[in-house]
């Protein structure tokens, strides 16, 4: 109850103040239409002074209802409609309500990384290909990064989509961090492409092993270059001590000497590493694949033409990878939800091939939606999608491709991967299967 203090002008001061409420101010006498009711325990005189007074109580008390009743009027209510939205405007134009249902229905969100990184511009790709007005539109957020994004997956509202990494997504199941069975709540939609580890190392460090007992940058907390960087150092057996913040922050550290190294887990080229100058020194360090990352790593090499500005012509550095993989909260197929999914999984699906052209990121063209990730289910709608377009067909309506389709890639480190986690501690095994996957790869390019 709002109420409003008006001095009675024919009142003493000391004798205090007379009050008059909303709900008396709006309350009108029979016969006199427009004037103010007056509240019987404060007769008014008769005076033009007071008259005045009473007209500015009216202005006022109409100012105020406008100024807290408006805003309420047009704010979008989650409730019902509002008295603005309860009938359609003339002239054909869409109720307030049904103007939120339109906005709303059609539009999905993907959680991404920090700007700095690609998994933002793969988001941003998205929005741009596959926006189709109010019949569908992509959101990318800016997320922390791999770990983080898994978490917003299973547990933020409005999130129905985030990037993260295939390394990250194994350990979060194999450490149960979100409880059992996370492999039944979340679903992949795809796997994308490599992401590459970056490693900037300033005067002294020749190799990996030099940082040891040196601080060395992860980028910030909880996103996915800490996370993969942390599980190889630990794998390599190599102690650091750990600081965080951007690689821009970092490569001016590395120069002035407090820190050693910054480390990116990022598609190559990684936006910050490509802005980079060399001073006396510094170096790119390569990483060794051992081992001890065969489980969740693939070895690669970062060259002269992914970072002229750090590597001479001719040069190269070996170095390890890992895949980004498109993941999805799990709903049930009778959900509002499952069907906004279903159609975006049709509308990139169908359109991937625009996503190969420039200026959309490069790496789109290393991205086959048909390739498995094993251990995880692919979203259902995804999976009846690639059942209904046989791999090697034209996928996009708007551009069809001219040329024959290509020969699958075959990737003969990812295969030793495959091989060693079908076949653990069994080498005549692993060698078997492997043979077997580039025969059986050989023979579907004939096919084709």
């Amino acid at each position: 109850m709002i109420r409003f203090a008006l001095r009675d002008p024919t009142i003493a001061p000391w004798r205090g103040h007379q009050f008059i409420t909303r709900r008396h101010a709006g309350r009108r006498e029979a016969g006199s239409e427009g004037e103010l009711a007056r509240p019987r325990s404060c007769p008014l005189p008769s005076s033009r002074g007071v008259q005045m007074v009473w007209q500015l109580a009216r202005l006022l008390a109409a100012g105020l209802s406008l100024f807290f009743v408006a805003p309420c009027a047009l704010a979008q209510d989650s409730g019902g409609e509002t008295q603005v939205a309860q009938s359609s405007v003339k002239g054909g134009r869409l109720s307030h309500a049904a103007r939120i249902d339109e906005v709303n229905q059609n539009t999905v969100t993907i959680i991404t990384g920090n700007p700095n990184g690609t998994q933002l511009i793969i988001g941003y790709d998205l929005s741009v290909v596959l926006d189709d007005g109010n019949n569908l539109r992509v959101l990318p957020v800016v997320g922390t990064g791999s770990q983080g994004n898994i978490r917003d997956v299973l547990y933020l509202r409005g999130v129905d989509m985030g990037i993260t990494q295939t390394n990250i997504l194994a350990e979060a199941k194999r450490s149960g961090i979100y409880g059992p069975g996370m492999e039944n709540r979340i679903a992949y939609i795809t796997t994308l492409f490599n992401s590459e580890m970056h490693v900037l190392a300033g005067p002294g460090i020749e190799k990996l092993e030099d940082l040891n007992g040196k601080k060395v940058n992860l980028s910030t907390k909880g996103s996915g270059s800490q996370a993969a960087s942390k599980q190889v150092f630990e794998a390599l057996g190599i102690k650091i001590e750990e600081v965080n913040m951007g690689h821009g922050d970092a490569y001016l550290k590395i120069k002035s000497g407090e820190i050693a190294a910054t480390v990116a887990a990022s598609a190559k080229p990684g936006a910050a590493f490509q802005k980079f100058k060399l001073e006396p020194g510094m170096k790119l360090l390569p990483v060794p694949y051992t081992e001890a990352l065969e489980e969740d790593f693939l070895p690669t090499t970062i060259t002269h033409n992914d970072y002229p500005n750090l590597l001479k012509e001719g040069e190269s550095v070996d170095t390890i990878a890992f895949s980004l993989v498109l993941i999805a909260y799990n709903w049930p197929r009778n959900t509002e939800r499952y069907r906004r999914l279903a159609k975006f999984v049709d509308a990139f699906f169908t359109k991937f091939e625009d996503l190969k052209k420039p200026p959309r990121h490069p790496k789109w063209r290393d991205v086959n939606l048909a390739a498995p990730f094993k251990g995880w289910k692919r979203f259902p709608a995804a999976q009846e999608w690639l059942d209904r377009h046989p791999v090697g067909a034209p996928t996009s309506k708007s551009a069809p491709s001219a040329s024959p389709p290509a020969t699958p890639a075959v990737d003969p480190a990812l295969a030793r991967v495959q091989a060693a986690r079908a076949a653990p501690n069994d080498p005549a095994e692993q060698e078997r299967l492997f043979r077997e996957f580039l025969e059986w790869s050989r023979s579907q390019g004939k096919k084709q």
